[in-house]
């Protein structure tokens, strides 16, 4: 079963240019990777700083593999200072049967 999320944050005030630049870059790299279905990256129209990424793997051994992946720390490590939130805010979800 594939396994699918949405991770939100909002970037601080002047970082949304930054955050854009990094999300897209980190985005190419998760694209590539053999679990990855989508990793789009979006922002909120009313609230162009809110940033909502919907993320499908293929199923848990492809979450877990992009989770060791050696470019996720260093994307994180230079996203916290740039976001309001302390790290993504990640939302699990499950198709409706």
């Amino acid at each position: 079963m594939n396994k699918t999320l949405l991770a939100e944050f909002t970037a601080r005030e002047g970082a949304q240019d930054e955050v854009s630049r990094l999300l897209l870059e980190y985005a190419k790299k998760v694209r590539e990777e053999e679990g990855n279905i989508a990793f789009d990256v979006y922002t909120k129209a009313a609230a162009p700083r809110a940033f909502w990424i919907f993320e499908v793997y293929r199923d848990e051994d492809a979450f877990q593999a992009h989770l060791k992946a050696p470019y996720g720390g260093p994307f994180n490590a230079a996203l916290v200072p740039l976001i309001e939130e302390d790290a993504s805010v990640l939302t699990f979800l499950d198709p409706v049967a």
